[in-house]
């Protein structure tokens, strides 16, 4: 496996990352231990959740997917082997929220207990918060390199202005910047990463860590109706993908799969790799089914009329 540099962190991650965000969700523990053992032994090692997965789901309090992944660690005893990313930022319960110094004290404590680690590899904002200043949440997070509770931060669901900005507060006040973005990007999603964050990521050498790669599940394919998502629990995301571009984009994806002998997720994936600036693709799998694909689509190397296709399809 070769690993890619992440930003300049000194963070070396595999070309893909694995999506915390079903576990606790639509993988149990038992499935999603399963799922990470395969991960690591298939050579791939990096892990992206967050404080506040699988709030949304019905009877969670949030915190589920890093209670998992940190029982994962323990039993399997690969923390050495993986990079280890969360988040810190969306709403945990009445006032845990934001990038105020003193929540995000407080809230990497609580990710530390979970995971079971005494450090975190990547500790991410997940959400810019405009009430608190950035030279303000910068600093808290130095506190927490200096202290060995975090290795590297990075940024996401933020745009191009306001990330500049942030690195410029690094710069002037030496403060630790960050150096990666996670961004919502694939090959349905692509105008708000495209039109100014990508620029921004490739001028200062900030790696990109995109989510929703496979459109919350709709470029594998298998949601080509509303009677495909009625009743599923990603019915609600994967609804806004059911239109004329969304079917074009499937059409090109089936045509591309065709003549790679390979699956539309693995043609999206591809893709989204073969993007400027891309470190490593988020995707999540339920099923070992489903991940090795996500495995395959690693392998799978696109021509450039393959990829002009599919820029055309989802222009």
């Amino acid at each position: 496996m070769k690993l890619r540099n992440l930003g300049r962190s000194g963070l070396k991650v595999s070309p893909l990352a694995f999506g915390g965000n079903v576990f606790g969700w639509t993988a149990d523990e038992a499935a999603s231990m399963q799922l990470l053992d395969r991960f690591v032994d298939e050579g791939f090692n990096f892990i992206d959740t967050a404080d506040m997965y699988s709030r949304w789901a019905s009877g969670n309090e949030g915190g589920e997917s890093e209670r998992i992944i940190g029982k994962w660690l323990k039993r399997s005893g690969k923390r050495d082997q993986v990079v280890i990313a969360t988040k810190v930022g969306m709403e945990m319960g009445p006032d845990k929220k934001g990038l105020a110094p003193a929540y995000i004290r407080s809230a990497v404590e609580d990710s530390l207990k979970r995971l079971q680690t005494d450090h975190i590899d990547l500790y991410q904002s997940h959400v810019d918060d405009a009430e608190t200043p950035l030279a303000d949440t910068l600093g808290a997070y130095d506190e927490l390199i200096k202290a060995g509770k975090v290795r590297a931060i990075g940024a996401s669901n933020t745009g191009a202005e306001r990330l500049q900005e942030a690195l410029a507060v690094s710069e002037k006040h030496n403060l630790p910047r960050y150096e990666s973005l996670q961004p919502n990007y694939n090959l349905y999603d692509r105008s708000d990463f495209e039109s100014g964050p990508r620029d921004v990521c490739l001028k200062n050498d900030v790696g990109v860590i995109s989510y929703f790669s496979l459109a919350s599940g709709f470029l594998t394919g298998k949601y080509r109706s509303e009677a495909d998502i009625a009743n599923k629990p990603r019915e609600r995301m994967v609804k806004k993908y059911l239109n004329e571009r969304g079917w074009r984009i499937l059409e090109t994806l089936d045509v591309v799969a065709k003549e790679t002998s390979s699956k539309p997720a693995r043609v999206a994936i591809a893709w989204l790799m073969a993007q400027p600036g891309i470190t490593a693709p988020i995707a999540s799998a339920t099923s070992i089914q489903q991940l090795e694909e996500l495995f395959a689509a690693t392998r799978l190397k696109l021509d450039a009329a393959q990829l002009a296709q599919l820029d055309a399809a989802s222009r």
